[in-house]
């Protein structure tokens, strides 16, 4: 069941200046089975994009489908289908897992209690919770509040899971676990992941987006992205006060602090001067390409052809 989003477009009113701000421009993506990132920066429009997909926000602009689902215009089947994890996803410290998820299974609609039971069960033990279920989730660590938000989202076998930054904040051993657990989700379902962590992204999804400012940048299989750099990075340490010059004659893409002085990736067909070691690119090195401008990849937006 693809998720096919079209010409979609939001803006929202900035009361301290008067005028507006775009959240999302024009925005137009192919999301087919698996994991999907959707990578850019804190404020690019992912958590925008996030709540319309999750029918809580409504577009200004555009159309979503869903399979054969108007995800705009068909909120309660949409809702039927759908696990949402937020970035921020509040918990109540004094409840027993066990017990919350139990609640949330019956607003999800399981009313008899045996068939309630095993899906509770099969979730905490699916989200490696069930040995912890009786603990309050006050006492829950970070990677396990997220865990357990995923428990909450899997909650009828939904074909369309969207997880908001879901990592941020989490040990690399949290982490760690919370990725593998996504990846088997993905097996089976959509599965939108939105992070700036370009790791996630690289670690997981077979099908990837960079947005920034609310505009689609590049949509591209992470793989073919970053041979499409191969033979183009180039790397050098320089001193600090160095950067301003080489930034002034040369594509550079990103640099780095390293022991005092400033390690640069430089983006070029051909050598670019002296001290210069050319490496093999990795998704970063496509991230800040892109974001720059500079990654040479052509995006080419799908129109709706819906009359």
């Amino acid at each position: 069941m693809p998720l096919e989003i079209y010409n979609l477009s939001k803006t929202y009113r900035n009361d301290r200046s008067g005028g507006t701000v775009q959240a999302l421009a024009d925005v137009s993506l192919t999301i087919p089975g698996g994991m999907y990132g959707l990578l850019g920066p804190n404020g690019a429009g992912k958590s925008t994009l996030m709540r319309i997909l999750a029918t809580l926000q409504e577009p200004d602009a555009g159309r979503i489908q869903l399979g054969n689902i108007d995800v705009i215009n068909q909120k309660d089947e949409v809702r039927k289908t759908l696990g949402y994890l937020p970035q921020e996803f509040g918990v109540y410290p004094k409840a027993r897992a066990e017990d919350l998820l139990d609640y949330f299974a019956v607003l999800k609609g399981f009313s008899q209690r045996k068939s309630r039971n095993e899906v509770v069960e099969a979730l905490l033990r699916k989200t490696n919770l069930w040995d912890v279920r009786k603990q309050k989730l006050g006492g829950y660590s970070g990677g396990m509040r997220q865990r357990f938000g995923v428990a909450v989202a899997l909650l009828g076998n939904p074909k369309l899971l969207i997880v908001d930054e879901p990592t941020a904040g989490l040990d690399p051993a949290e982490r760690v676990r919370f990725l593998n657990l996504l990846s088997e989700l993905g097996e089976n379902s959509v599965v939108i992941l939105s992070t700036h962590i370009v790791e996630d992204v690289s670690e997981l999804c077979t099908n990837m987006a960079i947005i920034n400012k609310g505009r689609i940048l590049l949509e591209a299989q992470p793989l073919q992205a970053v041979s499409m750099l191969k033979g183009k990075i180039w790397r050098k340490l320089i001193e600090k006060n160095a950067l301003q010059e080489l930034t002034r004659t040369h594509q550079v893409i990103s640099t780095r602090l390293l022991s005092g002085r400033t390690l640069v990736h430089v983006q070029s067909s051909h050598t670019p001067g002296s001290g210069f070691e050319q490496v093999e690119p990795d998704l970063e090195d496509v991230y800040f390409s892109t974001m720059v401008g500079n990654n040479n990849i052509e995006y080419t937006p799908k129109q709706d052809s819906k009359p």
